[in-house]
């Protein structure tokens, strides 16, 4: 009797734990910009309690299904963007602060969107301001004259001013372009990889586990080189690619046609030469291209050299995002990033946040990603400054955010849509664990408004209750045959207990507390 009154207390207190929950964290966004990445607690806090009559929608989360930590959203750092931030630095240096702050301070609480994956090209794209590589000193096998300061100083005076005010940032290099000396054409616009610059007889770091027909590659070498120069800046890197759209050869701009094997040479060789250099915590990431190839490129990529790969990543232009699960149902174990989407001046505010929710920043998280990102950082209103000559961008890219040569700024729909899911997965204790995606789904008969992510976010000390994030597209704006927002009400089912919210079309992102 004892035994049983004992076992009776503890359901209870733990039913009276789980009651106590309540939602007060909510930011959103609305399609009519009424809210634009606002945060505001309810009137009342929304309580978890014994369930009733399921909403419109019905949210069910699945804690039990932890999936992969996602490790966050931004953009890349191109020179052009980080030409725009010096310019606005040197022009208004409190408004390049505020701005700088509400982008990248991943403080909990913080009004901000706490962007925190970083890709930063090596050498030139299509947006610089010239051609250029660390390393144009043709024929030069041993990198003798490798210098990073080729690079416009802008890039790395912006890395530090972000490293300043988020140290949890994470670095993710890439070459749009191996040297125009080391390429079959000469030249960093388009072409291939000369194989001489592949297979040479350099002198090489060799190891028992090094395939003996590799030899020193000269590429290998040139991206160890660029790790280490990275790093004597004190920027951290986390991860390193290949070879960015290794599918794309273009002209007009840096770009390499790589084929699988030869991306798998020079990724066998890289991990050796990491390894040997103490840096084996350097990523190498393959792929870096379009959704539409996921399950030939990056799969045979894995089956020639897996080992050294710690996984792929896509991008947004041609392709579905669904696409993504054509790789991660071969190789479930490999990391997925989500590295690249260029917004296109012009197009529909709210047209595009629906797409970038459900494809990318919900969809490809859904779809196993462990971070979200743009393309340029910056640019200006017009999508420049570009490379002279380039062909790409033809719709004209828009950045992140928009810097104006007057000295203010402001940020695009680009910004709302990521800002929304980067708030759900930042750790809540400084140094503490990231978000985690955890299982979720949506039933009722309005089951199709409302695209949801779910994810857990531990605590430093185990006695603290974990928090619990949603983030909720509801694009429910034609019920009918003419343009007519609906709000969904909609029920959250939690651990057994039940919440109800009503979720205006927009964006919303929320959150609540529960024991481990």
């Amino acid at each position: 009797m004892m035994m049983r009154s004992l076992q009776a207390f503890g359901s209870l207190a733990l039913l009276q734990t789980v009651a106590s929950q309540q939602i007060w964290d909510i930011w959103q966004t609305t399609w009519n910009r009424d809210m634009l990445f606002t945060y505001f607690q309810p009137k009342d806090p929304i309580n978890f309690v014994t369930p009733g009559a399921i909403g419109s929608a019905d949210i069910v989360i699945h804690d039990s299904s932890v999936y992969q930590t996602v490790y966050g959203f931004g953009g890349s750092l191109t020179d052009s963007s980080a030409k725009l931030f010096n310019n606005l630095k040197v022009q208004n240096s409190g408004s390049y602060w505020k701005l700088m702050d509400y982008l990248f301070n991943a403080t909990d609480g913080a009004n901000s969107a706490g962007f925190s994956y970083i890709r930063v090209p090596l050498g030139a794209t299509d947006f610089s301001a010239n051609t250029y590589s660390y390393d144009d000193t043709s024929g030069d096998t041993s990198l003798n004259n490798f210098d990073i300061n080729a690079a416009p100083s802008d890039v790395f005076s912006v890395i530090q001013d972000i490293i300043s005010i988020n140290r949890m940032a994470r670095f993710h290099i890439v070459p749009w372009s191996p040297p125009g000396w080391m390429k079959s054409g000469g030249t960093m616009r388009g072409g291939s990889l000369n194989t001489h610059y592949i297979n040479t007889s350099e002198p090489f770091e060799y190891t028992p586990y090094m395939d003996a027909q590799l030899t020193t590659i000269t590429v290998a070498n040139y991206l160890l080189k660029s790790v280490q120069a990275f790093l004597g800046k004190g920027i951290p890197i986390y991860a390193i690619s290949i070879q960015n759209e290794p599918e794309n050869s273009d002209s007009t701009y840096p770009t390499c046609n790589m084929t699988v094997a030869t991306e798998a040479q020079i990724g066998l060789a890289l991990r050796t030469l990491l390894n040997n250099h103490s840096l084996s915590s350097v990523k190498i990431i393959g792929y870096d291209h379009n959704w539409v190839d996921a399950a030939n490129y990056p799969v045979q990529l894995m089956k020639q050299a897996g080992s050294a790969f710690d996984g792929v990543s896509f991008h947004c232009y041609r392709g579905s995002v669904s696409d993504q699960a054509l790789f991660t149902s071969q190789y479930p174990n490999k990391q997925v990033y989500f590295t690249e989407c260029s917004g296109t001046l012009g197009s529909d505010w709210w047209n595009d946040i629906k797409w970038y929710m459900d494809s990318i920043f919900i969809g490809s998280i859904s779809y196993g990603s462990s971070s979200g990102l743009m393309w340029n950082l910056a640019l200006d209103g017009s999508g420049q400054p570009l490379l002279p000559g380039t062909g790409s961008c033809g719709g004209g890219c828009r950045g992140v955010v928009q810097i104006n040569n007057n000295g203010t700024w402001s940020v695009n729909q680009e910004f709302y849509s990521m800002a929304q899911a980067s708030k759900a997965i930042l750790p809540r204790d400084a140094g503490g664990p990231w978000g985690q995606r955890i299982g979720v789904s949506v039933g009722g008969s309005l089951d199709w408004a409302l695209v949801v992510g779910a994810y857990k976010t531990g605590r430093v000390s185990s006695s603290d209750w974990n928090r619990y994030s949603i983030v909720v597209l509801n694009w429910d704006d034609s019920a009918s045959t003419t343009w007519n927002p609906q709000p969904v009400k909609a029920t959250i089912e939690f651990r057994g207990m039940q919440a109800t919210y009503t979720f205006p079309v927009g964006v919303t992102t929320l959150w609540w507390y529960a024991p481990n």
